[in-house]
């Protein structure tokens, strides 16, 4: 079991380079299921959660041939199976892309039920409703979800919640079913609009991605031997600029896409820390003393849940007491017993945290408890007092491409370990 070893106190400095987009490459990679060619996709992130949806996918057929690091010819001529049950479908959330993909390829599908972090209730109910309504026939046995359809059929579909699981499956399902199909109440988050970009170069007819209307008119054909880059991760640059303020550093952030940072820069801003837009750049840099906020997240271009541990870490560092509401999984704040350990005055009252900034932190052994909690542990690494330890790695590995190396680059003293 791999740890991290910081030590903290280091204001970071320099620039630091994002990488592609996780949950983007998850619905993507699934995406090229529907075609019986090859394709080409750049700027995928080298992480954990790839190298599991990689093999996922090699166990149906396709081939994975690497280019470079970060890019990838997938050949999906041979898949010639419906079933995706191998034991890692459980490490993963996003594996539940492939129920869409493969209903759209092969009108059938049997896949087991997704794993990924424990965030509280995450239920598949709004998928199976819009798969029942193009036409499939929903099973659910053993731990398994079965679809089956003779046909699927385009009709209009109205998310109960806006859930982007959800609508993306039911992008993938419906680009080749008979007709328009209608998504209303659709999830707006950057990696659905990428997703979206990467199946219309395919050949699909997608209108609306970005909008809380999105309508997919079915085609019988797509084409292959395309080339498409994965957008920047919009978490991953969010963690590194959460980092910076926190450390009262000043980094640049290069490969961002600024849009996509509005609802942290705005939190930002209202704390008091310098933000600097470019064209596909942010500066972060903070000197003066941080003033307390109070957020609550939300679907996009909400704050998004996932930076909520980061955000956690940097309003420690506020004068005065700040709140975070929880706006989407109710099990987001268990990270918060591991930065107690560190002496954060935090306490939770249902869905909402308050914390008390001017925290003094120091170094503790810690775990990560999810990915994103993961990220929360690291920064309060950075900011504490002595040497901090983190174990549970892998959550973090799941997300974040070189983040040691990355974080190295700026200055902070971390390594990794093998116990």
């Amino acid at each position: 079991m791999d740890k991290l070893i910081i030590r903290g106190q280091k204001r970071l400095k320099g620039e630091v380079t994002v990488s592609g987009a996780k949950n983007a490459a998850l619905g993507v990679l699934p995406a090229a299921l529907l075609l019986d060619d090859v394709c080409t996709i750049e700027n995928v992130p080298d992480i954990l959660d790839i190298k599991i949806l990689k093999g996922i996918m090699e166990s149906l057929g396709a081939g994975f041939e690497y280019i470079d690091k970060n890019t990838i010819r997938i050949d999906t001529s041979n898949v010639n199976s419906f079933i995706a049950t191998c034991p890692d479908m459980h490490k993963l959330r996003g594996s539940y892309y492939l129920m869409g993909a493969l209903l759209g390829r092969f009108k059938k599908a049997v896949v087991s039920f997704p794993g990924g972090c424990n965030l509280g209730v995450r239920p598949i109910d709004q998928h199976i409703k819009g798969f029942e309504s193009l036409g499939a026939k929903v099973e659910i046995e053993h731990g398994l979800v079965k679809l089956s359809a003779n046909k699927l059929v385009g009709t209009s579909i109205y998310l109960d919640v806006v859930s982007v699981g959800a609508t993306i499956n039911i992008m993938l399902a419906a680009i080749r079913a008979e007709g328009i199909t209608t998504i209303e109440n659709a999830a707006k988050e950057p990696h659905i609009v990428d997703i979206a970009n990467f199946l219309n170069a395919m050949g699909a007819n997608v209108k609306g991605a970005g909008t809380d209307i999105i309508r997919i008119r079915g085609v019988k054909n797509l084409r292959g031997d395309i080339v498409h880059s994965i957008i920047p991760d919009q978490i991953e640059a969010g963690t590194y600029m959460i980092a910076a303020a926190a450390t009262r550093g000043d980094v640049l952030v290069k490969n961002v896409i600024p849009k996509h940072m509005e609802s942290l820069t705005a939190k930002l801003l209202e704390m008091n820390v310098k933000v600097e837009e470019y064209d596909d750049s942010i500066r972060i840099s903070a000197k003066d003393r941080l003033n307390k906020v109070n957020i609550k997240t939300l679907p996009y271009p909400g704050f998004p849940t996932d930076l909520q541990p980061p955000a956690a870490v940097l309003l420690l560092r506020a004068d005065g007491t700040s709140t975070i509401t929880e706006g989407i999984f109710e099990n987001r704040f268990q990270y918060i017993e591991e930065l107690k350990r560190m002496g954060a005055s935090i306490r939770v009252e249902g869905r909402m945290a308050i914390i008390e900034g001017s925290s003094k932190l120091t170094g503790a052994p810690i775990k990560a408890l999810d990915l994103r909690a993961g990220a929360a542990c690291v920064i309060a690494g950075l900011i504490a007092e002595g040497e901090t330890e983190i174990s549970n790695v892998h959550y973090i590995d799941r997300g974040y491409e070189n983040m040691v190396e990355k974080f190295q680059s700026l200055g902070a003293v971390i390594t990794r370990t093998s116990d």
